[in-house]
């Protein structure tokens, strides 16, 4: 029995009256139903949904595909034009934070107080602020392609008010702390202390440094080939919870020409006589695995007494040598395969203060 507009009587003796929502994936109408003993109660129900869901699809569009649905269309859609890694990253965030959150929401349905409901939870959570930040850039992404496909009119998420990234300033090592550290690196067994030198004197990230083969290692013109990378990543798939892959570098700008310090050539041939595989610091048929370098690098700090030091604090090392010697900005920039000099400048400059000082000395001595 009916009654009224999309108002039944069912067989339980209840009366149910359906609302539109908006438009299925495959171009039909998705309902949503309210329920009531009588009559009067559901019309009481039905009417402000039907005219709430007429206001939304009036300004953000009729797409009411589940934010959940959607999510896992545009993961498919751009899983061929990203790396594997990143594509990893893409998931595991869309699902870990974003999805399991606001996936039962229609795409029409969001709105800025979904944004907020997101920031909050990833808050609550004491997610870091540039976690935070990737986290809504990649859903940005995702809602950007529904914009895109006419599904819906505007994203949401656009106008967030995000907590603000604090720079860590770059930390250096001192000259003098440096060589404290080369030396335990140059005394430690079975060449565990190869990639701290890597790191140091040619600014090699450590993924970098994992992939590192012996054809990359040019002796004869002393440069080193930069243009592959090992990650572990979530698992994508053999339902492995993460994965290491080897894989070519991050950006094009990543792939690069480093000439070769003396220590390093000295040290790398000598790695080269007793060498069994293709890469520097394995004989395996696989490259080494990232935390395992990063294992003996926290042995080898420990043993000089620098317990706050992270890896990839060589690397800044290496790129504040080479500017306190005084080179130029783009050839630091291309040593640490920055995609720009201002990468560069907005990462090291506020590391050469002894320059500052000489500076402001010049400027004293030249007016006096």
């Amino acid at each position: 029995m009916r009654r009224g507009e999309n108002i039944y009587r069912r067989k339980d003796k209840r009366w149910e009256g359906r609302y539109p929502k908006g438009k299925k994936a495959n171009g039909r109408t998705k309902y949503g139903s309210v329920y009531g003993k009588t009559l009067k109660e559901v019309r009481e129900k039905l009417y402000p949904l039907k005219l709430h869901y007429q206001f939304i699809q009036n300004r953000q569009g009729d797409s009411a595909i589940s934010f959940n649905e959607w999510g896992y269309l545009w993961l498919q859609e751009i899983q061929s034009t990203v790396k594997q890694s990143t594509y990893a990253n893409y998931e595991h965030k869309l699902e870990r934070y974003v999805l399991n959150l606001l996936g039962e929401q229609g795409l029409n349905e969001l709105n800025e107080k979904s944004a907020e409901t997101l920031l909050k939870d990833l808050e609550e959570r004491k997610l870091k602020p540039s976690t935070i930040h990737a986290v809504f850039r990649i859903t940005k992404q995702c809602i950007n392609l529904a914009v895109r496909k006419k599904l819906i009119k505007e994203n949401p998420f656009t106008l967030i008010q995000l907590p603000k990234l604090v720079k860590n300033r770059n930390q250096a090592l001192t000259k003098q702390e440096q060589k404290r550290l080369e030396m335990a690196a140059l005394s430690a067994k079975k060449g565990q202390g190869i990639p701290t030198l890597l790191a140091l004197h040619a600014g090699l990230r450590i993924g970098e440094i994992s992939a590192l083969t012996w054809k990359d290692i040019d002796f004869e013109n002393n440069l080193i080939h930069v243009h592959s990378t090992v990650q572990r990543i979530v698992g994508v798939c053999n339902g492995k919870k993460t994965e290491l892959i080897y894989t070519s570098s991050k950006t094009a700008s990543s792939t690069r020409l480093i000439p070769m310090s003396q220590t390093l050539k000295k040290i790398l041939l000598k790695k080269k006589q007793r060498a069994q595989g293709k890469f520097v610091l394995t004989n395996n048929e696989k490259p080494i695995e990232p935390r395992l370098l990063t294992y003996h690098f926290h042995r080898i700090r420990e043993k000089v007494g620098l317990f706050m030091l992270h890896f990839h604090q060589l690397r800044h090392t290496f790129a504040t040598r080479c500017l306190e010697s005084r080179g130029d900005i783009m050839s630091v920039s291309a040593l640490m395969g920055h995609s720009s000099t201002q990468m560069t400048l907005d990462t090291y400059a506020g590391s050469l203060m002894e320059q500052r000082f000489q500076v402001v000395a010049q400027m004293e001595k030249a007016i006096s």
